[in-house]
């Protein structure tokens, strides 16, 4: 891709994200940025000039999508890429990722793979007191120590020495105490659609009612927002970033698991939910730090199934927290992202006997952009489907954030992976075992989705 290009597609991305901060919420399929005015074909001076096709490319809903997604997320994206030679949807990431450290630089910085990670923090599992003093006289200082004996692990964040980015600090901390477990506290994202908060209130914590057969489920997302689907619903909500705050990509995340009005419906009503909400409406947090801490508390409460519908790198402490989790008997459900089959494995979708999900359309047809983790599991409907929209109403959504859920509600159900595996139908593409929880699909048309 050129400089030229990508330049153009982080203006395109630093005025989508300017429109952003001025709505409530980015939900539903409206476009946040109109058609853009380039010239067509040649060279202006030095600089050339993008092509028709990519100007039709950008131009498109499904560009503004991919560059700042909404709750639909990437709709038909790959088949134009691969028609006009316009930058790839893992190029699409990139600048994605890129602009979010951007706009968040005062707590975000890169790592030597260029994933976010929050800036001047590494952390460590575990430490004895004597490399806690070795590493002080190196220049590190401790911000923050969480024992979580829930999961036998604790994780302390240490400050690098001033001056020093993460990754110079990295290398210098595993130089000093080359057997200290230390990574990155890698930031992790919506797998399908942007976290924004809603203006909207947050659904209020219900005091806890007695289950469809005691099953409780866990989500680790932003907070869910009031909305009529969700008022009769068993939930209780936890922040890790700071208050709760709603969500749009919350919201649907819910309203998918235990939702229920009129036509729509979750696939686990009357199911408990308990939501851990890991961003406290900034999308500059989420961490793998806090994600530790909001795993520790949904295990502390004993679900059956854990969905988490986010993405990232490989980390070390979330990988330890995951592990721990699953040894309680705990199953854990996670979507692959939507950045194609060309980006790497995201996490924790990747990690081993995690429950990873793809996503389908109405045809049983795998999403051209779903991405493809280590190992495959399940599919489960992503696309031409309907989820609540805070304060009121649906929106049409589409992504594997949307088909998780499904997947984790059908699991809480079939007690096993492999009694779910008993269940799945096929499918058209990359769908694993086969297609979970095909007929949960609610048409957007039946609820009058936007």
């Amino acid at each position: 891709m050129s400089r030229f290009v990508r330049n153009l597609l982080c203006t395109v991305l630093a005025g989508a994200l300017a429109a952003a901060n001025g709505q409530a919420q980015l939900l539903g399929s409206g476009g946040l940025i109109g058609p853009v005015s380039l010239p067509i074909g040649g060279v202006t001076g030095n600089i050339p000039v993008v092509a028709p096709a990519i100007q039709n490319l950008l131009s498109s809903p499904q560009a503004r999508q991919a560059i700042q997604p909404t709750l639909d997320s990437v709709a038909g994206l790959p088949e134009a890429i691969a028609q006009s030679g316009a930058p790839t949807l893992e190029d699409l990431r990139r600048l994605r990722l890129e602009q979010l450290v951007r706009q968040n630089r005062a707590v975000l910085e890169t790592d030597d793979k260029g994933e976010p990670v929050r800036r001047g923090i590494v952390v460590v599992l575990d430490p004895d007191p004597q490399s806690l003093q070795i590493v002080g006289r190196a220049g590190f200082r401790i911000v923050a120590q969480s024992p979580e004996p829930q999961l036998g692990m604790n994780l302390v964040q240490l400050s690098v020495p001033q001056g020093m980015s993460v990754h110079s600090a990295l290398k210098l901390l595993k130089k000093v105490v080359p057997a200290m477990d230390a990574d990155f506290d890698h930031v992790f994202e919506p797998a399908g659609g942007a976290l924004r908060p809603a203006t909207v209130p947050l659904l209020a914590s219900t005091a806890a009612m007695s289950s469809a057969a005691g099953r409780t489920i866990g989500m680790i997302d932003g907070g869910v927002a009031s909305n009529p689907s969700l008022g009769s619903a068993s939930i209780e909500q936890n922040g890790f970033a700071g208050p709760p705050k709603a969500s749009g990509h919350g919201t649907a995340v819910a309203s998918l698991l235990v939702g229920n009005d009129g036509r729509f419906h979750g696939a686990a009503v009357g199911a408990r939910l308990l939501v851990a909400d890991v961003y406290g409406g900034s999308e500059a947090a989420g961490s793998a730090s806090v994600i530790v801490r909001a795993l520790a508390w949904l295990a502390s409460k004993q679900p059956q199934v854990i969905n988490i519908s986010l993405v990232g790198p490989p980390n070390k402490a979330l990988e330890r927290a995951i592990a721990a989790v699953q040894a309680q008997g705990i199953e854990v459900v996670a979507a692959v992202g939507n950045d194609g089959p060309a980006a790497p494995p995201q996490y924790p979708a990747s990690y081993a006997g995690v429950v990873s999900v793809t996503a389908v359309d109405a045809h049983g047809q795998a999403l051209p952009e779903a991405g493809k983790a280590v190992h495959l599991d399940f599919a489960a409907p992503g696309a031409d489907m309907a989820a609540a929209l805070p304060g009121r109403g649906f929106a049409r959504v589409r992504g594997t954030s949307f088909a998780s859920p499904l997947v984790a509600a059908r699991l809480v159900f079939a007690g096993s992976p492999q009694r779910l595996t008993a269940e799945a139908e096929p499918g058209h593409g990359r769908v694993g075992r086969g297609i979970v929880c095909g007929s949960c699909r609610i048409d957007p048309r039946s609820v009058g989705a936007k």
